[in-house]
């Protein structure tokens, strides 16, 4: 068993680590660990860039990584803390996004300004406790090859968007998004696929 297993499977040492990472009841490590362990454990590609105000709450025991020629832009939080944030080669996350690990978002693809992705939720079913206490559950978000999601989007737990599909402004998506497709509204709708015999992308309203 590796040694981040044991830790794991160890209730006692994983609260020990996590206070000696993250400061209590904070989601930004501790400076220690952005500064010296960080930069030795992910992967940032060549040619990439990640804005000095954007806030990255990396940690060491999830998976973070952004492909070469890809940008995080400014005011933008990353935050693989219940699961691993991969970003692929010539991505951009815009102006103020939030993404909320486990993410993955493929190459080519753009994330326009304050679009929010979060794979997590929080637990809410014990009427004792208060929901901050009754933990989390995460569903993967998956962002495929040469997407775009436009301004001010939600792209909530679980959701898949396809290839080369477009999420219109101020969507909130609740499903998955086909392949070659547009969606809107809320909940986000398939409004425009492309006919792969035709060749031609036809409106569905």
């Amino acid at each position: 068993m590796s040694f981040a297993a044991k830790i794991k499977s160890n209730p006692r040492l994983k609260a020990w680590a996590h206070r000696a990472l993250i400061p209590k009841n904070q989601a930004r490590p501790r400076l220690w660990v952005r500064w010296f362990v960080n930069p030795f454990i992910h992967h940032k590609g060549k040619h990439s860039l990640i804005r000095r105000s954007a806030r990255m709450d990396i940690l060491p025991f999830n998976r973070f990584s952004l492909g070469d020629d890809s940008t995080i832009e400014d005011f933008t939080t990353i935050n693989n803390g219940v699961g691993d944030v991969i970003i692929g080669d010539r991505t951009r996350v815009g102006l103020g996004c939030t993404v909320i690990g486990p993410v993955k978002i493929g190459n080519d693809v753009m994330i326009a300004q304050n679009v929010v992705m979060s794979a997590l939720n929080h637990r809410y079913e014990d009427e004792s406790l208060p929901i901050s206490r009754q933990g989390v559950t995460r569903n993967a978000i998956e962002i495929g090859d040469e997407a775009w999601v436009a301004a001010n989007c939600v792209i909530l737990s679980g959701v898949k968007v396809g290839k080369h599909s477009v999420v219109s402004a101020g969507s909130v998506v609740r499903r998955n998004v086909p392949s070659y497709s547009v969606v809107a509204g809320n909940p986000a709708a398939v409004i425009k696929k492309r006919n792969p015999d035709t060749k031609v992308w036809e409106w569905k309203i």
